[in-house]
């Protein structure tokens, strides 16, 4: 309580499923598509038989439905500031990790990239969340810290992003905590960890298991964890990367076909609406936030 009698808002997660209250975003408004990775780089690479263009506003207006998506389901939208310079910093993975213990500051490898830890720290700074950890011995990426559920945390690396001395330092924060941190290599093609595994809900995950070494799949369901398997053609354009919103409903993607039938028919209320501008430019839903507050698991 403050000195009026008003209890602070509570910050951080200990989980990725239950019901969300506060996301991170940011607003493309600079977004344009460049060179930034493989995703990205095999959408410019065939561009020339697809016929895919980039399109800034359909861009905006495929976030803004996800942006009314959130507000629907009563969660709170929260913004990095937007700055022509870092114009994927909307990518709000990436920059920082939310934890139980407060925000991560992570060291980003893409040069377009690199300074997005200024608008990510301005951001906790301004609203007085606390910041836990700064990775530092190497580079580490968001999307490569993933909460299966309380306790345990996956974390990952493919070097062209996340780089293992990045990822086992923050393994060592985790375990300081208390906490059991599982460190993975991951294929490049697939940039994070977000894009193999993403939690559903209590003991119940989506993920990629025939792009995941055998070891981690039995890591994973020796904790228990009932998986949904994604086929690789879904997954590799980000199919795996979706939201749980908590309460049996999911922010999943029009692409996601096939993993968005076997979700409704698991009994989740499925919301799928077309990101390709996002998917194609390397990143979906799941890249495009940062979960500030969820309800205890």
């Amino acid at each position: 309580m403050d000195a009026n009698g008003v209890r602070a808002k509570r910050w951080g997660i200990n989980n990725d499923y239950a019901g969300l209250t506060d996301v991170l975003l940011g607003r493309p408004e600079h977004y344009k598509w460049v060179e930034a990775g493989p995703l990205i780089g095999r959408t410019l690479a065939n561009a020339h038989k697809t016929g895919v263009k980039f399109d800034l506003q359909l861009a905006m207006k495929q976030h803004s439905e996800m942006v009314s998506i959130y507000e629907e389901n009563g969660v709170a939208c929260h913004y990095l500031d937007s700055d022509e310079v870092l114009h994927r910093n909307f990518f709000a993975r990436d920059s920082s990790a939310m934890t139980p213990w407060g925000a991560l500051i992570c060291h980003m490898q893409l040069k377009c990239r690199r300074a997005d830890y200024v608008t990510a720290i301005r951001f906790y700074q301004q609203n007085d969340i606390p910041i836990w950890q700064f990775a530092t011995a190497g580079h580490f990426e968001g999307g490569d810290f993933n909460i299966i559920e309380p306790g345990r945390v996956l974390i990952g690396y493919c070097g062209e992003r996340s780089e293992q001395e990045g990822a086992e330092q923050v393994a060592a924060f985790v375990r300081a905590e208390g906490w059991e941190a599982v460190v993975a290599p991951i294929s490049r093609e697939f940039v994070h960890m977000d894009g193999l595994i993403v939690p559903l809900a209590a003991k119940l995950a989506v993920a990629c298991t025939d792009a995941m070494e055998p070891w981690l799949v039995e890591t994973i369901r020796g904790w228990g964890i009932e998986i949904v398997d994604v086929e690789y053609r879904e997954a590799k354009n980000l199919g795996v990367n979706l939201v749980a919103l908590g309460n049996g409903k999911v922010l999943s993607m029009a692409g996601a076909k096939d993993l968005n039938a076997r979700m409704r028919a698991l009994g989740f209320e499925v919301y799928d609406p077309d990101m390709s501008m996002f998917t194609l430019g390397g990143g979906g839903v799941h890249c495009l936030c940062q979960a500030l507050c969820r309800e205890d698991a």
